[in-house]
């Protein structure tokens, strides 16, 4: 299969050759879904274990149903899979709407993309280390002296994924707002403005992202809130950057 080529800005297309674009792009993505699923499931069995290595007291996951061993291992794969393949996808994304934007918007969306992965994968990081265990130890002893509280491994893994992802979105936080900021959307003095607006916008987005628990909701509230005010100073230094380089260029 030919890998599609990326039009240039402003270049002319016909239809039917955005649409071939469209498809073999979709093949690709779909392709690298597949190939991730597959190394998700030769490693579903240690991405279980690094999971379940984070509940307390030595817990270990029960399950209820024939299927259910099956599927929640699917289920696993299937996460490790879309995760890793979430480069190509953006990229094959990106590379079919790249030619709509002017070269200038190009290069700050994707410097924004590379550092969004980072971004991202160090939310993962934080939500592995610091808010699962610390939602895992609220949920799993809450009112132990009445329940006899077992782990069903289908919930668990959803639960898992859910607060990683979710983690792992709020640090994508500085990278919206300085992308917004570089391409000029919004400007640094109306984030420093209306800073406390900004907090309650924050607050709301952490009350509605994933998570059944205040520990869970908190674990996300104060990243959040302390991501959104790097993100004003980064803006800040972006938008000098910016008005130094039409500056030079109008020179």
């Amino acid at each position: 299969m030919r890998l599609p080529r990326r039009l240039s800005h402003g270049e002319g297309a016909e239809l039917v050759d955005h649409l071939d674009e469209l498809r073999t792009r979709l093949v690709v993505s779909v392709v690298a879904v597949a190939g991730g699923f597959t190394a998700g499931y030769l490693l579903h069995r240690r991405v279980v274990g690094l999971l379940e290595e984070q509940l307390p007291g030595g817990r270990k996951l029960v399950t209820y149903g024939v299927a259910e061993p099956f599927l929640t291992s699917v289920q696993v794969s299937l996460a490790v899979g879309v995760a890793l393949a979430l480069p190509v996808v953006l990229w094959q994304l990106w590379s079919f709407l790249a030619p709509a934007f002017e070269p200038r918007v190009q290069r700050a969306i994707a410097t924004s993309v590379a550092v969004a992965g980072a971004l991202f994968a160090g939310g993962v990081a934080f939500g592995y280390r610091v808010a699962l265990p610390a939602a895992l130890r609220f949920l799993t002893t809450y009112d132990s002296s009445i329940y006899n509280i077992q782990i069903r491994a289908r919930d668990f893994v959803s639960f898992a994924i859910m607060v990683l992802a979710a983690v792992g979105l709020v640090f994508e936080l500085p990278v919206v707002v300085v992308t917004l900021v570089r391409i000029g959307v919004v400007s640094s003095r109306s984030l420093r403005t209306h800073r406390r607006i900004g907090y309650v916008v924050v607050a709301a987005i952490a009350v509605a992202l994933p998570g059944v628990d205040p520990v869970t909701t908190a674990m996300e509230m104060v990243p959040l809130m302390l991501l959104f005010e790097a993100s004003i100073w980064l803006s800040v230094l972006a938008e000098r950057r910016r008005n130094a380089a039409l500056e030079a260029a109008s020179a």
